[in-house]
């Protein structure tokens, strides 16, 4: 960790040994002190170790095939790591076991990180979607049962969620998706109201057209701006107050076999 300075990021890396070029170059230029990715979609036996070592940085990762997948990426070696809800019933009827790789969590540089990949929720009138809000709210009582919104708290990760109409191309055609529906804002804002601060709205309050997704299958979706803000640094209240910037690199996407998502990043003063 950088004296002084803590930078992080968040991305969705849609397979990791897909991106890992990319990946790799990217922490060679940025040199962020942690990097959250989801959707690393490998099991941990084949999860890429060796190149992230080679480059400085520690892994710890929690993964299954082809779907899911979350790693935490450090210049520190990461303390007290974890996986998954520990809290709250089972979530039943999604054909979804509750503890999939969605949810790695650990102490780095004497931060506590927590980087969550949120169930995506595929339609209103399935059961995905009724997981997805469950999931939410075990999350709430997760964060309830092991730390203080009075305390320095990074959560970080893929939320699958725009959280403000500012947040999507257009909030009335959207409205009824998984990832901007009333009920996910509200099962999201939920959390929030435990202690986060959106770091990037805190620097960035009043700016629409902001994005860090754009859809595949939907041709020209990062030129004509048809993007969502589902990737997400909250931060307790101690440590937003010692955010000094965020921003979102949109110039990844635009990289030969991109993610469809792309790096959010924010910096600290410690």
């Amino acid at each position: 960790m950088s004296k002084g300075m803590l930078k992080v990021a968040t991305y969705n890396v849609n397979s990791v040994r897909s991106r890992l070029e990319l990946v790799l170059a990217w922490l060679q230029r940025e040199s962020p002190d942690i990097l959250c990715l989801q959707e690393t979609k490998v099991r941990d036996e084949d999860f890429p170790v060796a190149p992230f070592r080679e480059a400085g940085y520690h892994v710890v990762f929690r993964g299954q095939k082809a779907s899911a997948g979350v790693a935490i990426v450090s210049r520190d070696e990461p303390r007290e790591v974890a996986f998954g809800l520990d809290v709250g019933g089972p979530l039943t009827g999604s054909g979804q076991e509750p503890d999939e790789a969605r949810l790695i969590r650990a102490v780095i540089g004497g931060i506590p990180v927590v980087n969550t990949y949120v169930p995506q929720g595929r339609a209103l009138d399935s059961e995905h979607f009724q997981y997805k809000l469950a999931w939410l709210a075990r999350l709430r009582l997760f964060f309830e049962r092991h730390y203080s919104p009075q305390e320095p708290l990074l959560w970080l990760g893929d939320f699958n969620v725009a959280p403000e109409t500012m947040d999507v191309h257009d909030p009335k055609g959207l409205k009824d998706h998984v990832c901007f529906h009333v009920e996910a804002r509200a099962a999201l804002q939920r959390v929030r109201e435990w202690g986060f601060v959106d770091v990037f709205r805190l620097h960035h309050p009043d700016e629409p057209g902001q994005y860090t997704f754009w859809d595949y299958r939907v041709r020209g979706a990062l030129e004509r701006g048809l993007g969502w803000r589902v990737d997400h640094i909250w931060a307790t209240a101690p440590l937003a107050r010692r955010s000094i910037r965020s921003w979102i690199d949109v110039e990844a996407r635009r990289t030969e076999r991109p993610s469809d998502h792309t790096f959010l990043v924010a910096e600290f003063a410690l």
